[in-house]
């Protein structure tokens, strides 16, 4: 059948791709059920989108202006201070009335703006899409709006590129693609077309995929396209948020809102009682009225949501000093509450910077110190700088490390970034941390040719000249380098490579996987004249073994203290990442989450379990690793489903959904994405997790002051309801009358108890355990 516009062939769509295991069809039958052929579309391919929609993430419009000022109503005491406004003014008393609702109003307002300038999650999932994609249409490659891809497309990709939709690898060359905002590896996964047969595997090991919003690193590819829109796992994420709204008060609104109650009853009763003895001893109706208003409006602490506005928005102020910016006020005070931080591992416990932490030469394990990209720092043999022969042998693998790289630092503003591959921009700042200047090694060894690295070879090798003639240099995997080396670089001088050597360094490597490293080994040759340099198996032969360089994403620095001052203050911090098992607890007892009595669990161990056996165990899981956004709320949930108070803290795409559902989600700054921010109620500025700890120090100490400003508040009100009962009862004239009464709070006590409000932290707030939801504000 023809398209009725274009009488190109119709392009028949398929049902939605979401539920559909990919990853574990041949290229050959989703090429068949997708009705593409090996060219990619016709060049037409309207009839598709018509049908499939645009590619593009769905959004839901925020609440209106109008819908946020009438939510502001929403409490009780509020209402009560309408209903004794209403009274006031069915008996002409305006002024009343008019103080009374400038009160309420002013309270609404203030709500109100904090509320106006949140929202937007969703709508910040449509920048992750590229703005353009490459697809093959007809054979022939075309430059079409990413909102235009869609599924049975044939895109192509080139290091630098957004993946604009969900896709199944056709072809890759190198092909590594940074995940880390879906999945949480630090490192740039690699990409191959393999067949996979595993129908349940984490997204972050299903190779043959590559997925709307990661990036390539290096490398090229063709992809056939599965899922576009809503479809995509980001638009699954998507999903997720819309469905993760708070649908809990928080525990200070819990508390006024049953203190309200308390209060209505107590003010009824006394007004009942009141009005039955001036009954009896025959006063007017009128001036009856005229007294329940007053102890109406006596009994009510008029000032207490002014006071609890001020007491929040001081304590905002003081947690933006400390570089926590707050998006919603609730937050503040259930920071105080909290009782457990779930927190992501990339980004927010580590740097989510690849760092160079191990050397090992000539028999000689070095430490590396300095963080992340910053080219700053030293190698340490023991308690000092290697010297001699040792030295000779790190700038030897140094060089190797600096030579197979495509990577550069860039410095801008003080701060340094990769531009390339993390891992090698790693590699390339310890070689500067090393004493090598980057640019002398560049002129020195100028590249002459080179085998990419591949996820088959799994090895990089580049010939360079020297002053001498040709040197090979290879840097890559050691299981695969170790069978290519005859020799080796020990602390005597070059000599061949026995099998005690390989054991050795397979013993070396087994060390440093113990400790979440991962390991690379660097080798060299020089090359005669006669040799050819045509392959790869042509040059890699032969080779001087120069030694390894463990890497990792390291701990932040301040987070160590920041996890023990949560365990004083019985806060339960738990890491829930998208890497490995192993690479989490290692990180995990680097930071003291991990203990004897600590338990693990993968993704894949969290989908056998429903809620209710989730619930049961997630108070004994210290880590998770290979989640999904799905498992991160859905452990989130489960901390709630126990009474918990859940702080979650991210900065990937993958965790806005957690973020968003968390009594407090908590975003980093500088390395969250605008999902993940917009997602949030707190935002750290300065990615530091100790900030966090900050903010839940602060929330304590706002509820403190909110606690005994409350109990000032009653103490005066109490005073001024039984002097006009005392008065009604034996006879005498009104003492005080509404507007006086208000006048009363507002200054004498409305004033005082501003000041309370803004108190200071009091000392010892972080050595005491978490409050719980059911504690009441105040006690007999």
């Amino acid at each position: 059948m023809a398209h009725p516009q274009t009488g190109s062939p119709a392009v028949a769509t398929p049902q939605p791709p979401s539920l559909t295991p990919w990853h574990t069809l041949p290229a050959e039958a989703i090429r068949t059920a997708l009705d593409a052929g090996p060219d990619g579309l016709p060049a037409a391919a309207a009839a598709r989108l018509a049908t499939a929609g645009p590619n593009t993430v769905h959004t839901q419009p925020p609440p209106g202006p109008l819908a946020l000022l009438v939510a502001q109503f929403n409490s009780l005491i509020v209402w009560i201070l309408c209903g004794a406004a209403l009274v006031s003014g069915l008996l002409g008393e305006w002024l009343d009335l008019t103080a009374i609702l400038a009160i309420v109003v002013l309270n609404a307002l203030v709500g109100f703006y904090q509320e106006y300038q949140a929202g937007g999650a969703i709508a910040a999932l449509q920048k992750l899409t590229s703005p353009q994609a490459r697809v093959r249409r007809d054979g022939a490659i075309r430059l079409i709006p990413a909102a235009e891809v869609v599924p049975g497309d044939l895109i192509v990709l080139e290091a630098g590129d957004l993946v604009p939709a969900d896709a199944r690898l056709i072809v890759a060359a190198s092909l590594r693609c940074v995940e880390s905002a879906l999945t949480g590896e630090s490192e740039p996964a690699d990409k191959r077309p393999d067949d996979l047969s595993e129908a349940d595997l984490p997204l972050g090991d299903r190779v043959n995929m590559v997925y709307t919003g990661t990036s390539v690193a290096t490398g090229t590819g063709q992809a056939l396209v599965v899922a576009t829109g809503m479809d995509t796992e980001v638009g699954h994420i998507a999903g997720l948020i819309e469905g993760a709204e708070q649908t809990t008060e928080t525990p200070l609104q819990q508390r006024l809102e049953a203190f309200s109650k308390h209060l209505v009853w107590v003010s009824l009763g006394i007004v009942a009682v009141v009005f039955v003895l001036g009954w009896i001893r025959g006063l007017p109706t009128l001036a009856l009225f005229l007294t329940a208003v007053s102890l109406a409006v006596a009994a009510i602490p008029e000032g207490l949501p002014a006071v609890t506005t001020v007491a929040l928005a001081a304590g905002v102020q003081r947690m933006a000093r400390r570089k926590a910016l707050v998006r919603h006020l609730p937050a503040v005070e259930n920071l105080g509450a909290t009782s457990v931080i779930c927190s992501d591992k990339t980004g927010t416990l580590t740097m989510g910077e690849m760092t160079v932490r191990v050397l090992a030469v000539a028999d000689h394990a070095l430490t590396i110190t300095g963080l992340g990209y910053a080219p700053a720092g030293e190698i340490l043999d023991g308690s000092s700088p290697p010297a001699g022969a040792v030295a000779e042998h790190v700038r030897d693998l140094l060089t190797i490390l600096a030579v197979c790289n495509d990577a550069h630092l860039v410095e801008k503003d003080g701060a340094w970034t990769v531009s390339g591959d993390p891992t090698e921009g790693a590699l390339l700042a310890a070689a500067v941390r090393g004493g090598l200047n980057l640019a002398d090694v560049a002129a020195t060894l100028p590249r002459v040719g080179e085998f990419p690295f591949d996820s088959d070879r799994k090895r990089m090798t580049v010939i360079a000249t020297t002053s001498d003639g040709r040197r090979v240099f290879v840097k890559g995997a050691p299981d695969v380098m170790l069978p290519l080396c005859v020799s080796i670089r020990a602390e005597g001088g070059i000599r061949p490579l026995t099998d005690a050597d390989r054991e050795k360094i397979h013993a070396q490597v087994a060390a440093m996987g113990d400790q979440a490293l991962r390991v690379l080994g660097g080798a060299w040759r020089d090359l005669t004249a006669a040799d050819t340099v045509a392959t790869p198996a042509a040059v890699e032969q032969g080779l001087v073994f120069a030694g390894l360089a463990g890497l990792y994403d390291p701990p932040r620095p301040e987070a160590k203290d920041a996890v023990a001052r949560c365990q004083a203050a019985a806060i339960q911090t738990v890491m829930i990442t998208g890497d490995h098992v192993q690479t989490a607890l290692a990180v995990g007892r680097d930071l003291g989450m991990v203990t004897a009595d600590s338990q693990a669990m993968t993704g894949q161990e969290l989908d056998a379990l429903d809620d209710a056996a989730l619930k049961l165990r997630v108070a004994h899981i210290t880590v998770y690793a290979r989640v999904t956004a799905q498992h991160k709320l859905r452990i989130v949930r489960a901390w709630q489903a126990n009474g918990g108070v859940v702080v979650m803290t991210g900065d990937g795409v993958n965790d806005a959904p957690a973020i968003r559902g968390a009594d407090v989600g908590v975003a980093m700054g500088i390395t969250g994405t605008e999902v993940t921010k917009a997602a949030a109620d707190l935002i750290i500025t300065d990615d530091n997790f100790a900030t966090i700890v900050a903010a839940v120090e602060a929330g304590r100490g706002i509820y403190g002051n909110i606690r005994k400003t409350l109990q000032y508040l009653l103490s005066g009100n109490l005073a001024e309801v039984l002097v006009i009962a005392v008065a009604v009862m034996v006879g005498l004239p009104m003492p005080l009358v509404p507007i006086q009464l208000l006048w009363i709070n507002l200054v004498t006590d409305g004033l005082p108890a501003l000041a309370m409000a803004t108190d200071p932290l009091e000392p010892g707030l972080m050595s005491e355990p978490p409050r719980s939801r059911t504690e009441r504000l105040t006690d007999r």
